[in-house]
């Protein structure tokens, strides 16, 4: 049995993880910065850092188990989705199922105590999920199997006083295969939003606004449909007004990286806003990214462009 003083430790720590990691995604989004989770935060006068160069991690801090795993987003290690979706296969620290880091990841699959997962989107930053549940190994594999579950859950395990308190059945099985289906979406989400931005050196295409908190990377033709892919020649870095603005097709991209602004928005008579935000975009070119293989595809532009008219 675990020594109750160490659980109640143990479980305040992380506590006060996650509770720090609220924080840091309302102020930064769910994309955080290497050295941001390398630093950590401190407790009780002593940094907790949340990562380090080993994916299995346990700060000194904590008495025995790990507190976070990690992806590379260019790393060694094959960890993948399963073939449904919903169960990340995390490889082992190695070769050897005994080496520690694989021992202290098996004692928290049989403690059921919730991780963190950090997941490299592009080099430098990472996708903070939590919490994360080991629910399988498999030594001849080298795999540990892993699940999301919902951030309130978690938290209300790590508040009681005993390990696991919610109970695991086939409901809950459910419910965290369902929210991992929806962890790796929110990756391939993120990863295609980082690599746009990075192309366009983080600012708008359209107005040159360089703050990251307000861009998005815009779809020219939607992942729903053929040949919307999540790569950087089919996106743009486009701020909050004109990401709408493109998606509702008030303004387009011809095919020779020029905006057109719909005809009835160049007629109305507004504020500033419009004025100076969408009225003088028209005939203006965009920028692009100085990679040639990153810069817009024209012909995807040149559906986009066809169905804006068709709309207009």
């Amino acid at each position: 049995m675990p020594d109750e003083r160490l659980l109640q430790r143990d479980h305040r720590i992380r506590l006060a993880v996650f509770k720090w990691l609220d924080e840091q995604v309302a102020l930064h989004g769910e994309v955080l910065p290497w050295k941001l989770i390398a630093e950590g935060l401190s407790i009780d006068g002593e940094r907790v850092p949340l990562v380090s160069q080993q994916g299995i991690f346990k700060p000194r801090v904590l008495p025995e188990l790990p507190l976070s795993i990690r992806t590379s987003a260019k790393g060694p290690y094959d960890d993948h989705f399963g073939a449904d979706g919903d169960t990340l296969l995390y490889a082992y620290r190695g070769t050897d199922p005994k080496h520690p880091d694989n021992v202290r990841l098996r004692n928290a699959m049989a403690q059921q105590v919730p991780l963190i997962y950090f997941h490299g989107v592009v080099p430098g930053k990472y996708l903070a999920v939590w919490p994360v549940y080991v629910v399988g190994d498999d030594p001849g594999a080298l795999m540990f199997s892993v699940v999301a579950d919902q951030p309130h859950l978690g938290r209300d395990d790590v508040e009681s006083s005993g390990i696991a308190a919610v109970r695991y059945d086939d409901s809950a099985d459910l419910r965290r295969r369902y929210t991992t289906t929806q962890v790796r979406q929110r990756l391939h989400q993120q990863g295609f939003r980082e690599r746009v931005l990075a192309a366009y050196r983080e600012q708008c295409a359209m107005c040159r606004l360089r703050h990251p908190e307000l861009l998005e990377a815009a779809h020219i033709i939607p992942d729903t449909e053929p040949g919307g892919d999540p790569i950087v020649p089919n996106g743009l870095s486009l701020c909050r007004l004109h990401h709408g603005a493109f998606d509702r097709f008030l303004i387009a991209i011809r095919p020779d990286y020029t905006v057109e602004v719909r005809r009835s928005i160049l007629d109305e008579t507004d504020g500033p806003m419009l004025r100076h935000g969408l009225q003088g975009l028209h005939n203006e070119r965009i920028w692009t990214p100085r990679s040639n293989d990153l810069k817009p595809d024209r012909d995807l532009l040149e559906r986009r462009y066809e169905r804006f008219h068709s709309t207009s």
